[in-house]
């Protein structure tokens, strides 16, 4: 049996997600680019099949994007420790989505190799991170855009997914997979 787990911010139409929480109606055309995003539960940690799905408004003047999947919630300071088994970094100025993962600390190599970018400014898009034995696939707006080999084990101690930068979150959700 599939299990959904299902968080979804107040309708675009009324709110959206800020730093400081809800805006009203008149204000939702201005840019949040200091947006905290969102961190949540990955409950009972990651595994082959269980699909993370984020949608969101990307806005008006974006610089950046980052996805983390941690082994705890990481904090934006340089400096934070802990194990991040994929980052999407997205510059929206190069084009460009690097992937890595932190182990013990440390970044590995990045990948940078794309066929498409995806994200436009202004522009809703739906991503979906798809866990498989050997690696994350990455999909926007239903088109197979990258993947990214697990370097980090047991996947089950990614427990926390977390999305921040230039963006509106409109709905994240985690399904389990099947038991």
């Amino acid at each position: 049996m599939t299990q959904t787990h299902e968080h979804q911010a107040p309708s675009l139409h009324s709110s959206c997600i800020t730093p400081s929480g809800l805006m009203d109606e008149k204000d939702k055309d201005k840019d949040t680019s200091e947006n905290e995003g969102y961190t949540g539960e990955i409950k009972g940690g990651l595994r082959p099949s269980m699909k993370l799905v984020v949608m969101g408004i990307v806005n008006k003047k974006p610089q950046s994007m980052e996805v983390l999947v941690s082994s705890q919630p990481q904090e934006e300071e340089e400096g934070a420790e802990g194990d991040v088994g994929l980052q999407l970094k997205i510059s929206f100025k190069e084009k460009a989505i690097q992937r890595n993962a932190r182990l013990s600390g440390k970044w590995g190599p990045s990948e940078n190799n794309l066929s498409y970018f995806p994200f436009a400014a202004g522009e809703s898009f739906k991503m979906e991170i798809v866990c498989e034995h050997q690696q994350f696939r990455v999909l926007v707006d239903g088109q197979p855009l990258c993947g990214f080999s697990h370097r980090f084990r047991p996947l089950a101690s990614l427990t926390s997914l977390r999305v921040f930068g230039d963006l509106q979150l409109t709905k994240r959700r985690h399904q389990a997979a099947p038991e």
